[in-house]
């Protein structure tokens, strides 16, 4: 594990949530140099702690007006058998992220955008429910996004 100090601690999460924020705007905001701040961003990003850059779009305004929450349950529990699954849902474009999970009937549970339920039942039926060793799926609507994706916290 990497120790962080303060401006580093800084520097992440302030560029989680201005991503677009220049590096001299960055090193004025944490008290820094604008080489100094630039180094440590090279730094957390050499390191892995910083894994990439993103943009947040509105799907709705896309036209990817439903996102379905979409629970997986498999016939199998062998490395086999989740790799395969894994290399087919990575495939669907649709799915927004995937998650391996325990504590529940299902092994993963899926974040889906789409436009509607037909574009919805087409993924369903034509992708998802072919993968090999598919045995339930299970399908919540999201009525409302009451928090978006926000930053993760940094301690």
């Amino acid at each position: 594990m990497i120790i962080l100090d303060s401006y580093d601690k800084q520097i992440l999460t302030i560029i989680q949530n201005e991503g677009k924020i220049s590096n001299q705007d960055l090193a004025d905001k944490i008290g820094l140099s604008t080489s100094a701040c630039l180094r440590r961003v090279k730094t957390l990003e050499d390191n892995g702690i910083i894994s990439g850059y993103r943009c947040i779009l509105n799907n709705k305004k896309l036209g990817l007006g439903l996102m379905a929450i979409v629970s997986i349950a498999m016939d199998k529990h062998t490395p086999e058998r989740f790799d395969k699954f894994d290399l087919a849902i990575a495939s669907i474009p649709e799915v927004i992220e995937c998650l391996l999970i325990t504590g529940q009937s299902a092994d993963y549970q899926l974040k889906i955008i789409v436009r509607d339920l037909e574009h919805y039942h087409q993924i369903l039926i034509g992708k998802i429910t072919k993968i090999a060793g598919v045995t339930g799926v299970h399908s919540s609507f999201v009525l409302n996004q009451v928090m978006p994706l926000r930053a993760i916290p940094i301690y």
